[in-house]
């Protein structure tokens, strides 16, 4: 992949809090990093992130299952809506909702998603709970692009978490959070000032 324009233009979905959307928002003031956040888009109205985003300046929407008849005129509704902000990249931050084909055939390869957890160890949405009841004495979080499988698409970066004895579920996933947020700035920021490249299943930035 190469580089399209500068700043590149990234639409962050989210469905929560927001913590990483706003770390992406304040890498972002600074020129160097060679993205702006162009718009977030949320799958559940009145969640913290719209709200930082909005303080921010930045372009909001919401596109809300319940306000559809079915699955698939949700994902077409929601890839009209990020299409019309123009991304050069889509980052999934904390979106608790699988991609389907509108979105994923839209932006093939351009989607980025994170998961907590040293991928392909632990899939799923139990990843934190399923590192602790197997024992790792290691886990961490991925960044990777997005595929029409679960958790399964080429991995982009991992940092590695150990595990403590006396990790809760609850204290692992901060810490994971922590280091997943620094993540993924950096991984995102590598891709648009670097650009990326894809062979099979392997990803490398640079």
């Amino acid at each position: 992949m190469t580089n399209r324009r500068s700043p590149q233009r990234l639409v962050v979905l989210v469905s929560g809090t927001g913590s990483v959307m706003e770390a992406l928002l304040r890498s972002a003031e600074d020129e160097a990093f060679g993205a702006r956040v162009a718009a977030v888009v949320s799958d559940r109205p009145g969640v913290r992130a719209l709200e930082i985003a909005s303080d921010a300046g930045v372009a909001t929407a919401v596109v809300s299952p319940g306000e559809f008849p079915d699955r698939a005129t949700w994902d077409e509704a929601l890839a009209r809506t990020v299409a019309t902000f123009e991304p050069d990249l889509v980052v999934c931050a904390g979106f608790m909702r699988l991609l389907g084909a509108p979105v994923l055939s839209r932006w093939p390869g351009l989607i980025v998603n994170t998961h907590p957890a040293l991928l392909p160890s632990y899939p799923g949405a139990h990843a934190v709970r399923d590192a602790l009841a197997g024992g790792a004495k290691v886990t961490g979080c991925t960044v990777m692009l997005v595929d029409e499988g679960v958790d399964t698409g080429p991995i982009l970066a991992q940092s590695a978490v150990d595990v403590r004895d006396n990790d809760t579920e609850e204290s692992l996933h901060e810490r994971i959070k922590a280091v997943e947020r620094a993540l993924v700035v950096d991984t995102v920021g590598r891709m648009v000032r670097d650009g990326w490249t894809v062979e099979g299943r392997v990803a490398r930035l640079g």
